[in-house]
């Protein structure tokens, strides 16, 4: 696992950078569904993906001022109660913005949640396990787990 946080911080950066692309796709591109991304459009992994970082932004608040996170209970409250509707309704919401702001939130979004983690006490995140776990869960396996999503979205978006 990690042993610092600069090592993760560095991770995630790496991991994150291949989803920066979608930033340069037209707005035509971006909204277009693509049957092998799950018949996501660019705009909709944006949101799963930035829309989960959100959430991990608030933890990192959380344990930046406080030794838990309310924000932890909430969402496996949340997840408990939701499942996959979670997901439903957080696409749902992002595709109500304007691009201009899904594209903004892409660019910002996961450069905060670094840097607010860079305030946390390593002790509530880093070597907390229940913590990191909440981290890792949302930004390093959850690129992985869609990285063949985000493939297809820039694949389309080539053709």
């Amino acid at each position: 696992m990690y042993l610092d946080a600069l090592s993760f911080l560095e991770d995630e950066r790496d991991a994150y950078r291949p989803y920066e692309a979608l930033a340069g796709l037209t707005d035509e591109q971006l909204t277009r569904p693509v049957p092998d991304a799950h018949g996501w459009s660019g705009r909709d992994l944006i949101a799963h993906i930035v829309g989960w970082q959100q959430l991990a932004l608030n933890v990192a608040k959380d344990l930046a001022v406080g030794e838990t996170s309310p924000s932890i209970a909430r969402l496996s409250a949340e997840w408990d109660a939701k499942g996959d509707r979670l997901n439903d309704e957080m696409l749902d919401e992002w595709r109500d913005l304007p691009l201009d702001e899904v594209r903004s939130r892409l660019s910002s979004v996961s450069g905060e949640l670094r840097g607010y983690l860079t305030v946390v006490p390593e002790s509530r995140w880093v070597k907390h396990p229940t913590n990191l776990k909440t981290f890792l869960e949302e930004t390093l396996e959850h690129y992985e787990d869609h990285r063949k999503d985000l493939d297809a979205v820039l694949r389309a978006a080539g053709e």
